[in-house]
């Protein structure tokens, strides 16, 4: 599959559904998540309608069938964190290697820095030593993506019988100026596209 097959939209409260499918597997079968029951489809629809009243939600498409999804949320809920922002992203097992989370993650940066967005966050889930529910992958996707370590918690997650580290990594995004402007909520960003559905890189380029 090549890049440029994917593309990247909002995400709607209709595709709530394939969001939970995809989720499902990393709940049921891994470590990348410390949630323990699958939510509902009522469920992520929402945590979809609450997570766009302020920040983004997108999905990767590839022949109609949503592939994979990326959204941001507060770092902290403190007025002073609005600048920061905890970004996760999941992809069909299946399709996982395919570059679609390498474009939600180039998107989603987009459109958080023209939010003013300055610092993300990506919370993620290490084995001590690899097993057959986590690895360090994700570590080293983010590593790849320009993040870099800043915290560490030992053993702080149990699931499946066993304790898993957890690790924060950090991007800078933005110039922190002596006095920031303010965050330009998701809402208003998605006015000034030329679709409220389409993130075609042009778009984005034009925002």
């Amino acid at each position: 599959m090549r890049m440029s097959d994917i593309s990247i939209r909002f995400a709607e409260l209709s595709d709530a559904g394939r969001l939970a499918e995809i989720y499902a597997y990393y709940v049921q079968n891994t470590a990348i998540t410390f949630e323990y029951d699958v939510p509902s489809e009522k469920e992520f629809r929402e945590r979809i309608s609450a997570t766009v009243q302020r920040y983004p939600y997108i999905v990767a498409e590839k022949d109609g069938l949503v592939i994979g999804y990326a959204y941001a949320g507060a770092f902290n809920k403190r007025a002073a964190y609005d600048h920061s922002a905890e970004l996760s992203v999941y992809v069909d097992r299946n399709l996982r290697h395919c570059g679609a989370g390498k474009r939600l993650y180039a998107a989603m940066e987009n459109i958080l820095s023209r939010m003013r967005i300055q610092n993300l966050y990506a919370c993620i889930a290490v084995p001590e030593k690899d097993d057959e529910y986590l690895d360090r992958n994700s570590v080293g996707f983010h590593s790849h993506s320009g993040y870099s370590l800043c915290g560490e918690f030992k053993r702080c997650g149990y699931k499946f019988g066993r304790w898993y580290d957890m690790v924060w990594m950090e991007k800078i995004i933005g110039n922190h100026e002596p006095v920031p402007e303010p965050v330009i909520w998701i809402k208003e960003i998605r006015g000034l596209l030329p679709s409220q559905s389409l993130l075609s890189d042009a778009a984005l380029a034009g925002l």
